[in-house]
């Protein structure tokens, strides 16, 4: 694997598991603040952002020995609207930034396996900021989010809120990949 390549990957698999972490840890935010379907939300992307941690993870498997690795991450603790819009500054990065330049790299170093696992968490992203910024109006208005099921594909990460697809529009997963959340 080429080495910018293979430090993107690095990098997104640093970031991807600290925003599943950092969801995690909102998500018991969120439901101490009276906000059981924002406390959902995060639970839910946290699961997708450890899909998408692991499929960078399978992409380095033939890579041996401890690295350094550094993410763009959001840090910090607060109430659940200031917890959302961390969230949002995070996937907005991953959705403006990062991910359409490790996707272009990967693409022009030939490396085809790392190019579709950023492109699935990319697609993945830009659903996720959406909901966010959903929920962060409805917490900022004093109320809890409107939510139906969300159902997260457990191979590529893309979230769907309702009834999950027939077959997932990213990897093509049949709907049992599904996981409801």
């Amino acid at each position: 694997m080429k080495k910018i390549t293979e430090g993107n990957l690095k990098s997104a698999f640093s970031g991807e598991s600290q925003a599943h972490m950092r969801y995690i840890i909102f998500s018991e935010r969120a439901e101490q603040d009276g906000y059981p379907n924002a406390a959902r939300l995060f639970k839910a992307i946290s699961y997708a952002e450890r899909v998408h941690a692991t499929n960078h993870f399978k992409q380095l498997s033939r890579v041996k020995g401890a690295s350094l690795t550094v993410a763009m991450a959001g840090f910090g603790f607060a109430g659940s609207s200031q917890n959302l819009e961390t969230a949002i500054e995070g996937e907005t990065f991953e959705v403006e930034e990062m991910y359409p330049v490790y996707m272009s790299t990967a693409e022009q170093q030939g490396e085809g396996g790392p190019r579709e696992s950023f492109d699935w968490a990319y697609q993945a992203e830009k659903i996720h900021a959406a909901m966010f910024k959903r929920a962060k109006q409805a917490v900022d208005e004093g109320r809890d989010v409107d939510l139906g099921p969300l159902q997260i594909c457990t191979r590529c990460g893309h979230t769907v809120e309702g009834e999950a697809p027939d077959r997932c529009p990213v990897c093509n997963a049949t709907r049992d990949r599904y996981m409801k959340f």
